[in-house]
């Protein structure tokens, strides 16, 4: 595409050209994201548990770019189905996934996709956990009955997983032995406690489901 035609059509002509400089005050661009010859590595971690224990806001926390959210309004049609006994102030639910990213390295990215956490979302489980390295099964100790589903789901297809307990303003408090024995985990998946509000605290979290991942790799 020759310049006039480039500037017929508004919009600079890409090929045989360098990718064009980010724009100030845009996101700073990787060197991989300016250099369209060659793509990132990418790896992908589920985030799951029940309904309202911290998946969005786990996310939130930790991705680099404004996570995507599919937040839908609670209307009385969900009284019936959806528990807000324990997060009475909840407004709104996941209805399809949480969407972050983190680059680890100028060619390295991570990818975190958060599931929804009611049963009549289940079936996209299949699809989202596709291709992924391992999972974060959120829990709340006011109702960890809730995250049974999420752990026979990845017990039963294989993938990696640890447990974080998401402690909540007022909850007891209990230690991650507690937390194991009353969730039956098996010794060698780790059990954490964190909190999905803090940045620092769910890099701990992924860090351990990397390392556990790493361990349970056939040698």
């Amino acid at each position: 595409m020759d310049s006039a035609a480039s500037d017929l059509l508004g919009r600079p002509a890409y090929v045989g050209t360098p990718a064009p400089a980010p724009v100030p005050g845009e996101e700073d661009l990787k060197p991989w994201q300016l250099d369209t010859s060659r793509a990132p590595a990418s790896t992908k971690i589920v985030v799951a548990g029940g309904f309202g224990v911290g998946k969005t806001t786990l996310v939130a926390a930790v991705s680099e770019i404004v996570p995507l959210q599919t937040e839908a309004v609670m209307t009385r049609a969900s009284e019936d189905t959806d528990d807000l006994s324990a997060t009475p102030e909840k407004s709104t639910t996941t209805v399809a996934m949480d969407f972050g990213r983190i680059t680890l390295d100028d060619d390295l990215v991570l990818y975190l996709f958060g599931t929804p956490g009611q049963q009549r979302f289940w079936f996209m489980w299949d699809d989202i956990v596709r291709g992924a390295v391992g999972a974060v099964v959120l829990a709340d100790t006011r109702r960890l009955g809730d995250c049974f589903p999420a752990l026979d789901y990845f017990e039963s297809c294989g993938l990696p997983y640890v447990v974080a307990v998401n402690h909540f303003d007022g909850s007891d408090r209990f230690e991650p032995d507690d937390v194991r024995e009353a969730l039956t985990i098996p010794a060698h998946v780790p059990v954490m406690i964190m909190d999905a509000r803090r940045r620092i605290s769910v890099v701990e979290t992924l860090l351990a489901l990397v390392g556990h991942a790493l361990d349970a790799l056939p040698e």
